[in-house]
């Protein structure tokens, strides 16, 4: 009887273990990526069903009632919204997506999205250029923004329940720079850093965007219009800017850093700081350099990667988003 108990502890203790393992989303392998797409016909074919899977519409007016052109492939006609009386409008399967007037075929497209969205890390446009022989690094790297723009997330949700807040700045050591570009500050602005602020959901979701300063206006400005009033608990740390939250209908607890206290209960920054964690591995061992008028395509880059990261299918979901 008591090994018998003894078997049934060790069986729920092995399943609450393995509750709270990270779970592998197993995604498209090089050679699946291969397989499903051996040409630039099957490239088509897959955007055409992932942009209009009730078949083609007007990308103008968004009407149904198109006709197929009969002289050029992958084109369309519509009556409706034509420049003149029985003169169509004319539209590609590509316009109005990242990919239009590209003189690069559809395929490099998709190797370039792949090897971006399964880099936990990212991959840098050289190293993509190295990879796919886009003919100039420069190509490389304007395909690798074109696509962050296309991640960006057009339906965004406010977040609920426990959401973690904090902020961060992206830049190099202060120490590293030469004497006359050296800042007195140690963060932010002042440091010559640039300033992030994110929100991230437990277990859910996470947004984040540049501030120009870390006051109390932008801090408590970001949690409003990321955050559902009266179902939020925000947590974050002790700074100043954070003071106002709860003037807002959104119940607000905290932790004291500077006084050693990084855990209380289940009060904590963890979550915020893991992503964090990412965005700057990938920036320092990947990028190396992220300047301020680009960042926020980066952010779109990882935001994508960390909100889909159980998507088994987050090929497929980038592309739509294209």
């Amino acid at each position: 009887m008591t090994n018998n108990v003894n078997r049934a502890n060790i069986r729920i203790m092995a399943k609450k273990q393995n509750e709270h393992q990270p779970r592998f989303v197993r995604q498209l392998t090089l050679s699946e990526f291969d397989a499903l797409f051996p040409d630039e016909e099957a490239c088509r074919t897959y955007l055409l069903l992932r942009r209009w899977p009730a078949g083609p519409h007007c990308t103008r007016c968004n009407n149904d009632h198109v006709y197929e052109s009969t002289a050029r492939p992958w084109h369309w006609q519509c009556m409706k919204c034509g420049p003149k009386p029985r003169s169509p409008y004319r539209f590609a399967l590509t316009t109005g997506t990242i990919f239009e007037e590209s003189k690069k075929p559809l395929i490099m497209w998709f190797k370039v999205l792949h090897l971006m969205v399964t880099s936990k890390k990212g991959i840098s446009a050289l190293q993509i250029h190295r990879m796919l022989g886009t003919g100039s690094y420069q190509t490389a790297w304007y395909m690798c923004m074109r696509l962050r723009a296309g991640m960006k997330d057009p339906e965004f949700r406010q977040l609920m329940g426990i959401v973690e807040v904090d902020e961060t700045f992206v830049g190099g050591k202060n120490s590293n720079r030469h004497w006359k570009d050296r800042k007195k500050g140690t963060g932010g602005p002042a440091s010559g850093k640039i300033t992030v602020v994110g929100a991230i959901a437990r277990k859910g979701n996470v947004v984040c965007k540049i501030v120009e300063r870390t006051d109390t206006e932008s801090l408590t400005g970001f949690v409003r219009e990321v955050t559902k009033a009266h179902a939020t608990l925000v947590i974050t740390d002790e700074w100043r800017g954070y003071d106002a939250i709860s003037v807002y209908n959104r119940e607000h607890q905290f932790v004291r850093h500077t006084a050693g206290e990084y855990v209380r209960g289940n009060i904590h920054t963890q979550s915020i700081e893991s992503f964090w964690s990412l965005l700057k591995r990938g920036v320092i061992g990947t990028y190396h350099h992220v300047s301020k008028k680009y960042l926020p395509l980066y952010l779109n880059e990882f935001q994508f990667r960390f909100n889909n990261r159980n998507e088994a299918d987050i090929f497929g979901k980038a592309i739509g988003g294209c």
